[in-house]
């Protein structure tokens, strides 16, 4: 399946990292290169992660309190966002309505 990430998503990675890499050195980059793992792992397993109710499925990355929420369409994985956990839960829902 194709990978297709919103520009809001990665705005937020892009985001994340910056303010990481002013806390520490070094630290944006662990993020970035953790979500670029869990992005590869979804493309290869899309269909594992549970559907929630509003449609969408979601992975936490496993050091960083961030999940990639996407959305699989036709013979493409959305990802519709990489949000904190613990920040406005599903803020981003209605990104999905670009998608129908």
């Amino acid at each position: 399946m194709k990978l297709e990430i919103l520009q809001e998503a990665e705005a937020e990675l892009k985001e994340a990292v910056e303010r990481y890499e002013e806390i520490e050195p070094g630290l944006g980059l662990r993020l970035k290169e953790e979500a670029r793992e869990t992005l590869l792992w979804i493309q290869g397993h899309p269909e594992l992660p549970r559907l929630r109710a509003r449609g969408y499925r979601r992975v936490n990355l496993k050091v960083f309190r961030y999940y990639i929420a996407y959305h699989i369409w036709a013979d493409s994985i959305w990802v519709l966002a990489i949000a904190h956990g613990h920040r406005r839960p599903e803020y981003w829902v209605t990104r999905t309505r670009r998608l129908l």
